[in-house]
């Protein structure tokens, strides 16, 4: 990765112009220094950790690429590829306690504990100190929806059209979530379903992640949701809410699962829907329960791609082949399936730590995904004013959230209208700041 200049589009990220240049090994694991490198493409995983233009540890799948970016590996000398930090992987075949290393001898563990401080963390301080803080910003409005997946922008969608001042807010590098993910739906879908929002006059915050809802923070109003975009804060304050974060990519129990080519089916599937790169040569398709339309899907838009595509159940897999890079994967009937990548296509587990930060009723669910908030037909949580809607509340799939999402979002601008009717309209943003 140092040294060299790639080529990447404009519109595509840091991650998906390393993978399409070649380049496989992006980072290595913090304590055995074993290679790593995406796993799902949206930002959840923590495989593909850079330094980008000095600053450590940002997320090289939602990082857009820009003309002149500089970008490190971390964790790793002389490189991701090649790291001799590696052969503590080696030295310590059966796992490594460094709390009880060279404790025999006072002198050999106070030696031990400089060396282990001296390679602990995980990058370095940023190249540029930091000499302001950056603005923050007030948002009032009557509906708020966190995530731009597909129920999300149909919750939003739906709301603004009723007459709500809507915010949507989502932590990807471009809109769409799943849909972008989905060969079924694609691009051209999510684009259009992103031009319908913006036209009904939702206003959108991309690149910003909902950190936490601070009840504490102007109570009078219900609490602040605390959004962090690429240059400020926002506290945003809302009539109500609607919660649609979708779902985490998720492994498969097997041997090995953590090498490199190792990927979630979804990654899979944005890599190829939203950039045009097929993730290898031959591939092998992981099935998980619930999970057989999406991953039929995948595999058919892959050997439409020319790839070299086999499928098996997940129940069938017991290790995956390969030190720097998966080869193959072994079956319990003994047999192996030659493949440079594999694709776990299992289901994703409900994003659901936002609702229950507002205190919503979240019950585990194994057969919807997980933890799965808890709500009515028209997405009401347990808390007032909290709607949810989408694979948070369960996997459902893109098409069945978007359905789902209309419905909820034009409950909560309902309800939202009906309190502006009470209470009068809401204060605006600009009207706040004095415009």
């Amino acid at each position: 990765m140092e040294g060299q200049t790639i080529r990447a589009f404009t519109s595509e990220s840091v991650a998906a112009a390393l993978v399409a240049s070649g380049e496989r090994v992006l980072s290595r694991s913090l304590k055995y220094h074993r290679p790593r490198t995406f796993f799902c493409m949206e930002g959840h995983c923590g495989g593909c950790l850079a330094r980008i233009d000095g600053v450590p540890n940002l997320r090289a799948c939602q990082t857009p690429c820009t003309t002149g970016t500089t970008i490190e590996g971390q964790n790793a000398y002389p490189s991701p590829e090649i790291d001799l930090f590696g052969a503590v992987d080696f030295l310590f075949p059966r796992g490594m306690d460094h709390h009880t290393l060279m404790t025999g001898s006072s002198i050999l563990n106070n030696l031990a504990s400089k060396v282990v401080r001296q390679l602990s963390g995980l990058g370095k301080l940023p190249a540029t100190e930091s000499h302001e803080l950056p603005a923050v910003q007030l948002e009032r409005v009557d509906v708020c929806v966190i995530g731009g997946g597909p129920a999300g922008l149909a919750a939003a969608t739906a709301a603004a059209s009723s007459g709500a001042s809507t915010l949507l807010v989502d932590d990807q590098l471009r809109l769409g979530g799943s849909l972008l993910a989905d060969p079924r739906l694609g691009v051209a879908v999510a684009d259009a379903r992103v031009a319908a929002a913006m036209a009904a006059g939702v206003r959108a915050l991309p690149r910003s992640t909902a950190i936490a809802f601070f009840p504490e923070d102007a109570p009078e109003d219900g609490g602040v949701l605390a959004v962090a975009t690429p240059d400020h804060l926002v506290r945003v304050v809302a009539r109500r809410w609607v919660w649609a974060t979708g779902g985490y990519a998720v492994n498969l129990l097997f041997a090995d699962n953590d090498r490199p080519g190792v990927l979630a089916a979804r990654g899979v599937g944005r890599m190829l829907v939203q950039h045009g790169i097929a993730a290898g040569e031959r591939i092998c398709v992981v099935v998980g329960k619930g999970m057989d339309d999406y991953a039929n899907a995948l595999a058919e838009a892959l050997r439409g791609a020319r790839v070299d595509v086999t499928t098996t159940s997940a129940d069938q897999v017991e290790r995956a082949r390969g030190r720097s890079w998966v080869t193959a994967v072994e079956l319990t009937s003994r047999r192996r399936l030659d493949c440079d990548v594999v694709a776990v296509a299992a289901m994703p587990a409900p994003a659901s730590e936002g609702p229950r930060q507002q205190g919503c009723r979240t019950v585990l669910d194994p057969a919807r995904g997980g933890f799965r908030v808890i709500v009515d037909r028209d997405g009401r949580t347990s808390t007032p004013d909290v709607f949810a809607c989408g694979d948070v509340c369960g996997y459902v799939g893109p098409m069945a959230a978007a359905t789902v999402g209309a419905r909820v979002g034009g409950a909560a601008a309902e309800e939202a209208l009906a309190l502006a009717r009470e209470l009068g309209p809401i204060a605006t943003t600009a009207a706040r700041r004095g415009a």
